[in-house]
């Protein structure tokens, strides 16, 4: 089995889940790579031992990424730092020779994707990939081998989004994501958005114009100091597009939602998509359950599928029994070293978002901005 050596910049929440999945990677026994975390960097501190304690493979603890990316025997780098920074440290890995997995938005701005896009064509010889993993759930895996066997018919809706209640108590105290100096104009849209448009970008389907209403409702947090702040950045977006199937010159409408405050939601995803021959709807609020319309010319019904642990990358796990978040994590990380080895995905919908359709996500996102403040349609 091929071993790639990674280090990790950024040690948080998804840090933990990267390295989580590495410590259970005897779930996949057909997959023939294996990753092995050999470096982590953070300026906290305190987040360092629960890697160490666990981890006995890493040999470097620091709080300088550059003494990781110093490490020749590191192969590759997954990066979860604030927008701000992606620039930076996106840059600094692929200059260093090591493929990269980074989090979204690749940038916290257009002009800073643009400069990482730019590194990215340097260095033609890297993997370079987005996170999202919620394409990995099996359902989701059938919904895209249907779309790219032309199930659907002609598209007539489709429906993506985002929401979660983090937010939602307003005495919740301040943080990076609240400021726009350090997450971005975007608001909700860097840090959620590349998730909603995972599927339909990967479909092959491109937004042509978009109009957005940005919703600020809490203007104001503790500031964990005993006083309050201003929070700059949108809290929910919504978003309405055009959208082009390049195939068949079919227009039809989008729907777009990143909502960090959605009140009966806590992290829910869903995809819906409307057809003339078949029509789907998936939520993480159901993750077992694909519902499927089949029309004959006749009756128009709803079904469902159970679906169980039919991953895109084999699993110990039998076939009749559940999958959840942390599965998905692990199955979007063996899909990115699948790729690293083999040059190609497993599958069209069975492959991480690529630099291409995160810089999409940032023209779509520069032009709701631009629609919300002028209150029109902008044009991609």
């Amino acid at each position: 089995m091929k071993t790639i050596r990674f280090g990790i910049i950024g040690a948080g929440l998804m840090g933990r889940e990267f390295a989580s999945a590495v410590a259970r990677w005897c779930h996949l026994p057909q997959i023939g790579v294996r990753p092995e975390l050999l470096a982590v960097c953070d300026k906290n501190a305190d987040l360092l031992p629960w890697y160490k304690d666990n981890f006995p493979t890493i040999r470097l603890l620091t709080d300088d990424y550059c003494k990781l990316l110093s490490d020749r025997q590191v192969d590759a780098v997954y990066v979860a730092v604030p927008h701000n920074l992606h620039q930076e440290v996106y840059g600094a890995v692929l200059a260093a020779g090591k493929h990269l997995m980074g989090e979204k938005p690749f940038g916290m701005d257009r002009p800073a994707n643009d400069a990482i896009m730019a590194a990215i064509r340097q260095h033609p010889g890297l993997l370079v990939r987005c996170c999202s993993q919620f394409p990995f759930f099996p359902a989701v895996q059938k919904i895209g081998a249907l779309v790219e066997a032309e199930s659907l018919g002609t598209i007539i809706e489709i429906e993506t989004g985002f929401l979660h209640s983090s937010d939602l108590d307003p005495k919740k105290p301040l943080n990076w994501k609240r400021m726009i100096e350090i997450n971005g104009a975007y608001g909700v849209m860097g840090d959620l958005g590349m998730h909603a448009c995972h599927v339909p970008f990967r479909a092959g389907w491109r937004p042509r114009n978009v109009r957005a209403i940005l919703s600020n409702i809490v203007s104001e947090r503790p500031d964990g100091k005993g006083g309050v702040a201003p929070c700059k950045t949108w809290d929910n977006a919504t978003l309405l597009c055009e959208m082009a199937d390049p195939h068949t010159g079919q227009i039809f409408p989008w729907t777009f939602k990143s909502h960090r405050i959605a009140p009966g939601e806590k992290n829910t995803w869903y995809v819906n998509i409307l057809g003339t021959r078949t029509s789907l709807r998936f939520s993480t609020k159901n993750p077992k359950c694909l519902a499927i319309l089949q029309y004959d010319g006749r009756e128009q019904n709803w079904s469902s599928i159970d679906m169980g642990m039919e991953t895109a990358i084999p699993t110990i796990t039998g076939g009749i029994f559940e999958f959840g978040f942390s599965d998905a994590v692990q199955q979007m990380w063996a899909a990115y070293l699948h790729e690293l080895i083999h040059g190609q995905p497993i599958s069209k919908f069975a492959g991480c978002v690529t630099p291409e359709e995160v810089a999409l996500s940032h023209r779509l996102f520069t032009a709701a901005l631009e629609s919300h403040q002028s209150a029109t349609t902008i044009a991609l």
